[in-house]
């Protein structure tokens, strides 16, 4: 997959077919969008298109915006996997915001790539104020020639699969459901930065994982997790929260303890795929209680994570 930043030079995507969204988490709803854009395409022998924005229009419009499931990065990775020819990333600022969505269609849509067919998903808005929807795009497509495809909600146990529906789940901790929703085990990636190395001192030395300010954090506690770097997947337990045992109002850290690992991992890219809530995070009256604790959270994960490396 070719990844670009804003619009295609000549005529590199002209004729394609188009899949149009934020693309969050690139969720279950999303993958059978994208897929079925990259089927048709295939079939039409025409490039797979996607386009999406960055930054992420919530973070630019929204006073408080939500948490993001997947990075820029991340997301690329997981549209790549899905057999998309070209991904365009357009710069998302307040500019683009305050065009009407005829505009956006009629100056950026249909002149950079005469699609043949764009898909959108059921709940998909554009332009200012969002007054662009999938009826209107229908409408603007019969006027300049290309089809319009809505896909209807994918739903599991009754609930539609949603960016907001994952996001609920992983604030309650509730990462069986938010794996169901997502199609994949959801994933924390970041940086391996400096500690105050108390982990260590208590026999239980940590990675502090820094991941970029906007993405969503799952409710605080532990969590037995797969921890990823370079080829290697080990065991970890990890602590997401304020380590209140410690002292109040320190700032939220992303601790993960490698089962089983000894080595240094400053400075490295780690991902750390969540599998289980085990506990909430809480305060205990004395270090050793802490330590306690911590051997009873290993315990706990070893037996989860046994024969669940897949």
């Amino acid at each position: 997959m070719q990844v670009r930043q804003g619009m295609p030079e000549g005529e590199t995507a002209r004729g394609c077919y188009l899949a149009l969204g934020n693309f969050d988490g690139v969720h279950r709803g999303h993958q059978q969008l994208i897929g079925s854009v990259v089927q048709k395409a295939r079939k039409a022998g025409k490039p797979a298109v996607v386009i999406t924005f960055s930054p992420h229009p919530a973070q630019v419009l929204d006073n408080d915006p939500p948490g993001l499931l997947t990075t820029t990065a991340r997301k690329e990775k997981l549209i790549a996997a899905l057999g998309v020819d070209f991904l365009f990333i357009l710069p998302f600022n307040r500019e683009l915001a305050q065009l009407p969505p005829e505009t956006f269609v009629q100056d950026i849509l249909w002149p950079h790539f005469q699609p043949r067919l764009v898909a959108v998903g059921f709940n998909f808005t554009f332009g200012h104020r969002g007054a662009g929807t999938p009826a209107l795009l229908h409408r603007l497509g019969e006027e300049l020639g290309f089809k319009v495809e809505v896909m209807a909600p994918v739903t599991y146990a009754g609930l539609t699969v949603s960016s907001t529906a994952i996001r609920n789940a992983l604030d309650r901790g509730e990462i069986q459901l938010a794996r169901n929703l997502l199609g994949y085990w959801p994933v924390l990636a970041g940086t391996v930065v400096g500690g105050d190395r108390r982990g260590r001192e208590l026999g239980f030395p940590t990675a502090n994982l820094a991941v970029p300010p906007e993405v969503k954090l799952p409710a605080w506690g532990v969590y037995a997790c797969l921890a990823r770097f370079q080829d290697q997947v080990r065991q970890a337990v990890v602590n997401i929260g304020r380590r209140p045992t410690f002292g109040t109002d320190l700032p939220a850290t992303i601790e993960a303890h490698l089962l089983d690992f000894e080595g240094d991992l400053y400075g490295r890219e780690l991902e750390l795929e969540l599998r289980a809530y085990l506990r909430p995070e809480r305060q205990f009256a004395a270090p050793r209680e802490l330590v306690a604790q911590m051997q009873e959270d290993c315990a706990r994960a070893r037996a989860f994570l046994h024969d669940r490396q897949a």
